[in-house]
């Protein structure tokens, strides 16, 4: 083992530093060297417009039934026939997929109902609860239970469980463990998932009403974050609220987004919540951030320079304002995810137009790493190919982002185009994920509770190669995310209290203990990928439940 401190300071530093953007627009070359793009499978028969990970460590995808033949055929010589479809009315090919991230492998999924445009949340069971589309699945709920790659799983549906019509609308699991469904095209309105009885109904939501801009309507998938308070983070249009559901009130309206120009579908930029701090025994700082997107009136007046700026807005300050920074890359329908350190990654979209058929040009086909504490922006190095509309991306348990979609057109069309539809997957690998950072990696042999409790003990067995610094160490959570058009809806990340570090000398390894989160405002109940970080670099995740 390496004592040397001296060392470690180098090291952490020589990595710290190859962050740093060297200007705007311009890629970092450390970076460049240190992360990758990997083709995992040329096609998966599919577009991958939705994409859910689940805690078997498997990934659901599906994209929607009117798009015509897909390339994959439904299992067991099962067909769909529905004689409103414009594309084909009888249809033996699957348009969802279960994708086995461990063995690369993928196996077609039977769903029948049109899940164009739909939304989706994990039950604390670990049970995909997926909300509406288009046609006959525009008020259907479909769930799906995970099983093993070699089981028969597969979707069930319940084609008129909803109340209303939800196409376009963004789902969001709350303490009690149900979900609730807000918005949807010309919908004022969210109701809960499951529903009391049969007579339930959905509640009014005039703020939707009001943020609505005509036909275009940029407030569609608003953007939702669950806040620790256990109300909801609602962003609209240029709008942003605070909104007590179960009362059915605004608690706080914030100013407007600087710059005037919408943020949400079909302008789709996107957001996220940064990771919530549970280790000081103060009140928890919460912040949101906003990025990209298109200026106002961009779905009618052709191909404009999509919006490079992102919005930072404390919602724990007294008077919050809107903190205006500028990626180094103007982006639409850029996909935000939180990576285990708590950077945030922006990847997929387009520098110019909006989202909808052929709306969009100039890919960004490089991602933009963010670092919260130090506001900056490295830009990354390039894949592959474009991903343009309905393009999607999650985060992987061993801390790859896994990247697939892309559908421009109206229907599937590979030739021709400028843009094809685009039925590949690939994995993104950050920098961290380097064999230079190996020797400082965590690794953990054994989680002693596979179930965490509220404000409970828990310990995690880990090693590391050659040293460790414990003040550097911390245990975070992670809430998978279900992401389609441009926002990871549910995506969370909790920081953990680290209470002790322990060095078992004889197998040279160490036992943290932690306390589970404080709240289920804080953490819902459900599934998380625990990760372990060290100076920067994290480990690959183990599954822990809640409850």
């Amino acid at each position: 083992m390496i004592n040397s401190k001296n060392t470690f300071i180098v090291t952490t530093s020589i990595l710290c530093l190859s962050m740093a953007i060297l200007s705007e627009g311009q890629a970092n070359p450390f970076l460049l060297q240190l992360d990758r793009w990997e083709m995992l499978l040329p096609s998966i028969g599919i577009s991958a417009m939705h994409m859910q990970l689940l805690h078997n460590g498997m990934v659901v995808m599906f994209d929607r039934t009117d798009f015509g033949t897909s390339n994959v055929s439904l299992p067991g010589g099962i067909c769909r026939y529905d004689p409103t479809d414009t594309a084909v009315k009888f249809d033996c090919s699957a348009h969802s997929v279960l994708y086995d991230v461990v063995s690369n492998t993928y196996r077609p999924l039977n769903v029948q109902t049109d899940t164009w445009c739909s939304s989706g949340a994990v039950l604390p069971n670990g049970t995909l609860v997926q909300t509406g589309g288009y046609n006959d699945g525009e008020r259907a709920a479909r769930m799906f239970t995970p099983c093993g790659y070699s089981e028969t799983c597969d979707w069930i549906e319940f084609p008129q469980y909803l109340s209303q019509r939800r196409w376009y609308a963004t789902n969001q699991i709350i303490p009690d463990g149900r979900i609730i469904v807000v918005g949807g095209r010309r919908q004022f309105n969210y109701e809960l998932f499951p529903r009391h009885d049969s007579r339930s109904r959905s509640s009014r939501f005039e703020f939707l009403r009001e943020t609505s801009d005509g036909s275009n309507e940029n407030n569609l998938y608003p953007f939702l974050h669950l806040l620790p308070d256990g109300n909801l983070f609602v962003f609209a249009n240029t709008r942003s609220i605070v909104f007590d559901y179960k009362k059915n009130r605004i608690v706080k309206e914030f100013p407007e987004i600087p710059g005037g120009d919408p943020r949400n579908y079909p302008s789709s930029g996107s957001s996220i919540l940064f990771p919530l701090d549970e280790t000081n025994n103060t009140d928890i700082e919460v912040e949101i951030m906003v990025c990209g997107g298109s200026p106002k009136g961009g779905f009618s007046h052709g191909f404009t320079r999509a919006t490079s700026t992102c919005g930072r807005l404390k919602l724990s300050d007294q008077n919050p304002i809107w903190e205006m920074e500028s990626m180094p890359l103007p982006r639409v329908m850029g996909d935000m995810l939180l990576l285990p350190t708590g950077d945030v990654i922006i990847v997929n979209g387009a520098g110019a137009g909006t989202a909808g058929w052929e709306k969009a040009r100039d890919p960004v086909i490089q991602p933009v790493i963010y670092q919260p504490f130090d506001h900056l922006f490295s830009v990354m190095s390039t894949p592959s190919r474009p991903r343009m509309y309905h393009s999607s991306a999650v985060l992987l348990p061993d801390g790859r982002v896994l990247v697939g979609g892309s559908n421009p057109h109206v229907y599937y069309n590979f030739t021709n185009v400028e843009y094809p539809t685009d039925l590949s997957l690939e994995a993104y690998s950050p920098p961290y994920l380097s064999f230079t950072s190996d020797p400082i990696r965590p690794k953990i042999l054994l989680t002693n509770d596979k179930v965490l409790s509220y404000k409970r003990l828990f310990n995690v067995d880990f090693s590391i190669a050659q040293f460790l610094t414990v003040d550097l160490l911390s245990v975070r959570i992670v809430a998978p995310s279900f992401t389609t058009h441009s926002f990871a809806m549910n995506q969370r990340m909790v920081i953990l209290k680290l209470l002790s570090v322990t060095r078992d000398q004889l197998t040279n390894s160490y036992r943290i203990s932690a306390l589970g989160p404080s709240t289920a405002e804080i953490a819902p109940p459900g599934y998380y990928m625990m990760f372990l970080v060290h100076a920067g670099i994290p480990s690959s995740a183990a599954w822990v439940q809640i409850e």
